[in-house]
């Protein structure tokens, strides 16, 4: 697994050149996944939360929707440049910094904070190749949400311990995120793995619930 996903038993040159290139084709994947989006939603109409057909209150897209969302854009994209040009090692990490030397592991290694509760669920797993099935699963799991929709209305408007379940996974992501910050050291190790356990229990729980509200 470490020469398939790094060309050798260190990270090297190809390791470099790998990770350069996912990274340099992701955004535009995404920007094209985004398109295909966009496809099927003007092809098949969005939905609302009694799944019942809106055709009668929809409205067109040009001009109200795309003068709403070039607005968005243009503010986001402000908010960005500003950032970059008064303060653009805000939300960069010191370590950066530090030159690269082959022969000394840093004392604490940690991936850009949105991937830190992917990170804190493969140190809680103790076995290497555990860890790393448990950070991709943590991530591909997120696909099986469309088919495990198993109840009756979209949303969990109308499902209260849904709701509760809900908020308890936003508690258990931002928990996950500060314990992936934190050193490998105790109370941090056993608090994470509790997390991770609660984090795929949600998966399960969350259709068997809805299921269960359907019936009362």
């Amino acid at each position: 697994l470490v020469l398939w996903v790094w060309g050798g038993f260190s990270v090297s040159n190809a390791t470099l050149t790998r990770f350069f290139t996912i990274h340099f084709l992701l955004p535009f994947i995404i920007a094209a996944m985004t398109m295909i989006h966009l496809l099927f939603l003007h092809q098949t109409g969005s939905n609302n939360p009694l799944g019942l057909n809106s055709n009668i209150d929809k409205i067109p897209f040009h001009p109200y929707f795309t003068f709403k969302d070039i607005t968005g854009f243009c503010i986001m994209l402000m908010m960005l440049i500003l950032l970059n040009l008064i303060n653009p090692y805000m939300l960069g990490d010191p370590d950066n910094f530090i030159p690269a030397n082959p022969l000394v592991t840093p004392p604490h290694i940690q991936p850009e904070w949105y991937f830190l509760f992917a990170y804190a669920i493969l140190r809680s797993i103790p076995n290497k190749l555990g860890g790393v099935i448990a950070l991709v699963l943590s991530i591909a799991i997120l696909f099986i949400l469309p088919f495990s929709h198993l109840s009756k209305f979209q949303g969990i408007q109308f499902y209260p311990l849904n709701k509760i379940l809900f908020w308890i996974m936003v508690i258990t992501i931002i928990l996950l995120t500060w314990i992936g910050a934190k050193p490998v050291e105790d109370p941090y190790i056993i608090t994470g793995q509790i997390l991770t356990v609660v984090y795929f229990s949600y998966y399960l729980m969350n259709p068997l619930i809805s299921l269960y509200w359907d019936k009362i």
